[in-house]
């Protein structure tokens, strides 16, 4: 249109602009001759002139026209809404199950990360002391409060927060537990660099070796006085007790983790000597993960001995403090003689159990946790005795939980480590509360691991017996269940940089 306007205008321009002024008068001959070259000069200039730019705007107009015939075409073979052109299909929608299958593995993963990260930090900081380590424990930390965010959004996630029926602000929580997983192993890659230059495997291996196998020992000579200590419990608290049954052959156990142990130091030594460094470095994180996990065994047990001397000394202040809480809510609240009338009946059940005939037969934690129970609903188990019971039976609670998924972390899911996680947050801020999600996480991690069995059975050696025993496999000592190399400190993009080739 902008051609054609421009053609049309000067087309008409000449006739607009033609001199009406008086003519001047001339000489006779020569202004008459001269007047006739210049008409017929001007006449044929002008005739070329006027059809020039003409031309040209039309010129003009057809290559506009062409280009917009072209924009038109394109946008009608991309445009995404009903109209001329080919529409381009919409990419797929992942389902909904499969986004949280994704964000259930992303967590798995990146608690595992967290937890050998730690396994190899202890053996780093026994050789080097605090000070070389700052930097890693600040990462941990870090690692630490994203991995708990991501928790805390599957938490609510499994709550029904966001609503069912929001389907996008469910994609984007499960968006969300994906993006802390992945933070959490970036920040233990970002320093996996260094931690390797401090630790220096390749260099110091003989020294490295050294510290393993010292720790190795040590643990070896615990074994007989845990031992001891878990047999007394056994005596003192007899089945059906709950507590004790929770480390019922957790000595042996770490036995067979330390057989496993001292084979592969051994192999380890052996490499390093041929100067195989890569086969001995693989060895020794083998090694480094079942130390790990048999001092986790020995500590549970010891941490159980513990909690029930412990419970043991507080049942009977407890009772008297509980008794007072049911006297001062039955003076407050009308409501009150419901709740202590259930309350009176478990402390009755308490004291039976404490004074009968065989007064240590009894489970102090349990006694403890049933008391705690029955006092929730009056408000009376955050402060005083009444939440020093509370947090000694949540704490040992939360610890024999933690224990088991990290010496089974190989076959255990999702589910049971957000319920401890859960459990970990209320320690801090309702011991109460905290206990029901840790014994869930402990009971739910039980389940994936009879549900798992032992696939790697036959990589350990005589000494594995299934679930109840040692399951030695990769799937339990700290290597990556699909074959891969041992975890050790760092994320998923550094996972597997110690994969050395043979040399």
């Amino acid at each position: 249109m902008l051609g054609g306007a421009v053609g049309v205008v000067w087309l008409v321009l000449p006739v607009m602009t033609i001199n009406a002024e008086a003519p001047v008068a001339a000489s006779r001959g020569e202004a008459v001759a001269g007047a006739g070259r210049q008409g017929q000069q001007e006449a044929e200039g002008g005739s070329g002139a006027d059809l020039v730019l003409p031309l040209v705007a039309v010129g003009g107009v057809a290559v506009l026209a062409g280009y917009g015939y072209v924009r038109r075409t394109r946008r009608g073979r991309t445009r995404t809404t009903p109209g001329v052109g080919v529409v381009s299909p919409q990419p797929p929608v992942t389902p909904l199950p499969v986004l949280e299958r994704q964000a259930g593995a992303a967590l798995v993963q990146a608690d595992d990360c967290l937890r050998t990260s730690r396994e190899e930090l202890a053996f780093v900081q026994a050789r080097f002391g605090d000070t070389a380590v700052e930097p890693f424990v600040r990462a941990l930390r870090d690692a630490e409060r994203e991995l708990s965010a991501a928790f805390a959004i599957r938490l609510r996630y499994d709550q029904g927060v966001p609503e069912p029926k929001e389907e996008a602000a469910r994609r984007q929580a499960l968006a969300g537990i994906v993006g802390r997983c992945a933070e959490t192993g970036r920040r233990l890659d970002t320093e996996a660099p260094a931690f390797d230059q401090l630790r220096a495997l390749e260099q110091e291996l003989n020294e490295t070796l050294g510290i393993a196998e010292t720790r190795f020992r040590e643990l070896a000579g615990r074994t007989g006085s845990v031992d001891a200590a878990l047999t007394d419990l056994h005596a003192r608290h007899p089945a059906p007790a709950a507590s004790t049954t929770t480390v019922t052959g957790y000595v042996e156990q770490a036995k067979d983790r330390l057989v496993f142990a001292t084979t592969h130091l051994n192999q380890a030594r052996q490499s390093a000597d041929l100067e195989h460094t890569g086969e001995a470095v693989r060895s020794l994180r083998a090694a480094e993960g079942a130390i790990s996990q048999a001092d986790t065994f020995l500590n549970d047990v010891d941490r159980l001995a513990n909690s029930l001397v412990a419970a043991a000394e507080l049942v009977p202040a407890t009772l008297t403090g509980a008794e007072s809480e049911i006297a001062r809510a039955t003076a407050k609240s009308p409501t009150g003689p419901l709740h202590t009338h259930l309350a009176h009946a478990t402390l009755a059940a308490v004291r039976e159990e404490l004074t009968g005939d065989h007064p240590h037969a009894y489970d102090p934690l349990d006694a403890l946790r049933r008391i705690v129970e029955a006092m929730q609903p009056l408000g009376a188990t955050r402060d005083g005795v009444l939440g020093a019971a509370a947090w000694l039976v949540a704490r040992n609670d939360v610890g024999s939980a933690d224990g088991f998924v990290a010496t089974h972390r190989g076959a255990v899911g999702v589910e049971a480590r957000t319920r401890l996680a859960e459990a970990e947050l209320l320690l801090t801020t309702d011991p109460a509360a905290a206990d029901v999600p840790a014994l869930e996480a402990r009971e739910s991690a039980e389940q994936d691991v009879r549900v798992h069995g032992n696939p790697y059975a036959g990589a350990a050696d005589e000494h594995t017996s299934g679930v109840g025993g040692a399951v030695l496999g990769g799937i339990l000592l700290g290597e990556d269940p699909d074959g891969g190399p041992p975890l050790t400190f760092g994320g998923p993009a550094t996972r597997r940089r110690r994969a050395l080739p043979p040399t």
